[in-house]
């Protein structure tokens, strides 16, 4: 597959796609993310921009992937993943 698939109810603002990368319904990917070819980002995913996808990457359904995050050439993530990037979360620590 030479040309990336975008489901018409996708909404990509990105140029950053690699060939045969498919992109499915519902998904939002903001401006400023890379990602490489022969990618599949399922239904329902929200990347934020500053991220970087590599090439044969297979992100399923409902998946948020903020800012800073990077996925190495080959990784798979399952469904229903949320990936933080606050490096000093607010959460108490009793000693």
């Amino acid at each position: 597959m030479d040309e990336s698939y975008i489901h018409p109810s996708a909404l990509v603002e990105t140029k950053q796609i690699g060939k045969g990368t498919r992109i499915w319904a519902f998904s939002h990917v903001m401006d400023d993310v890379v990602i490489g070819t022969n990618c599949n980002i399922g239904d329902h995913c929200f990347i934020e921009s500053g991220v970087t996808i590599g090439d044969n990457v297979t992100i399923k359904n409902a998946n948020e992937i903020w800012d800073g995050v990077r996925l190495m050439d080959g990784v798979f993530v399952g469904p229903h993943v949320t990936f933080t990037n606050d490096l000093y979360p607010r959460s108490p620590r009793l000693a």
